[in-house]
């Protein structure tokens, strides 16, 4: 058996939701599992976060699986109704439900519930991806509460900048200007508004990356923001090559050796959902020191500098990322976010998860 794996630490996962919480005080969590729960199982995650008042997801499907797994509290579609038949399954589950377009507000008036829905109505205060303009609240908000088939209705965006040095106020300014006269439910921060910005901490928050154990910023680490890593990619070194200075290493040859060197091939590569365009010198640990990658990522391997860890031979333990490597770090060497290479381990189909 290939020696990849992405271990999961559950117990991580339900720590990070203790410090969230201990941060929101007294806001309600909405946990975002979506992608899969960022690419860590969504069903074992479920149980992980059981505490959380409420859980975000993207799908009816997904939803059924939350609430098959015992899940009772809020579940809140992030994107709404895909289809109008949808609301019968949303009925059905006691879905709460985002509301962002004209269309999907005519699914709330052309059918009769016999129990009514909770609506999050989605306003754009300026990212311009999901929601309503702000002038249009008022008339909304009008037609929501003469709307039988809804029940309460929470106000709630998103924001474009929270991680950056702009942040939320402008945003945040739109979004109280056109609420404050609503006796309403909000929800407004992300993972960046929640640790960054407490007046952004309202009715509902919604963390997603900080309870994998990654960081939403460039500029502030995992371990200050002080959440634990959920993920560990873990493989093992499956060849050593010595080369002398002047050769090559890898595709297109873009690593040449500067003095002569020990380089170990672990199995793992873009097909399991490491990045390709990791440059080389990312951070990567192996057997019980912190190493660098040389050369270009191949489909199922990539290439180590083996030099300095005279203990490292065929079987050795390496880890991409998790508790001695950060995600983060793997993510800036390669022009990307935790995020992606996350979301990208659920993505491959050839790396198992093993909980732990």
């Amino acid at each position: 058996m290939r020696p990849l794996k992405a271990y999961i630490d559950l117990s991580a996962l339900t720590f990070n939701l203790k410090l969230v919480k201990k941060i929101a005080k007294n806001s309600k969590v909405m946990a975002v599992l979506k992608a899969n729960a960022y690419g860590h199982g969504l069903i074992e995650s479920v149980k992980a976060i059981k505490s959380a008042e409420g859980i975000a997801i993207l799908t009816i499907e997904e939803a059924a699986k939350i609430r098959k797994a015992g899940f009772k509290n809020t579940i809140l579609l992030l994107e709404g109704l895909f289809a109008a038949e949808d609301i019968h399954q949303a009925e059905k589950l006691n879905l709460n439900i985002v509301v962002h377009n004209d269309q999907q507000m005519d699914y709330l008036s052309d059918v009769k519930l016999k129990n009514p829905i909770n609506v999050h109505l989605k306003i754009n205060t300026g990212m311009n991806r999901l929601g309503f303009p702000p002038d249009q609240v008022d008339y909304l908000i009008e037609n929501l509460n003469a709307n039988p088939n809804v029940s309460d209705v929470t106000l709630m965006t998103h924001f474009a900048t929270a991680d950056e040095k702009e942040g939320i106020t402008k945003q945040l300014d739109c979004f109280n200007r056109v609420t404050n006269n609503y006796n309403f439910s909000s929800s407004v921060a992300n993972s960046a508004a929640l640790y960054k910005f407490p007046e952004a901490r309202l009715d509902w928050v919604r963390p997603g990356i900080m309870l994998y154990g990654a960081s939403p910023f460039e500029d502030i680490s995992a371990k200050e923001i002080e959440v634990k890593p959920v993920m560990s990619l873990v493989s093992k070194i499956i060849a050593i090559q010595d080369i002398k200075k002047g050769q090559a290493v890898g595709y297109g040859s873009n690593f040449i050796a500067k003095n002569d060197m020990r380089i170990g091939i672990v199995a793992c590569g873009y097909g399991d959902g490491y990045p390709r365009h990791a440059k080389t010198g990312t951070p990567i640990f192996v057997h019980d020191k912190t190493t660098k990658t040389v050369g270009r990522v191949s489909m199922d391997m990539l290439y180590v500098d083996l030099s300095k860890i005279e203990k490292a031979v065929i079987g050795s333990k390496v880890e991409m990322w998790g508790n001695h490597i950060s995600v983060d770090e793997v993510a800036k060497n390669s022009g990307t976010v935790g995020y992606e290479l996350l979301c990208n381990i659920s993505a491959s189909s050839r790396v198992p998860l093993d909980y732990i």
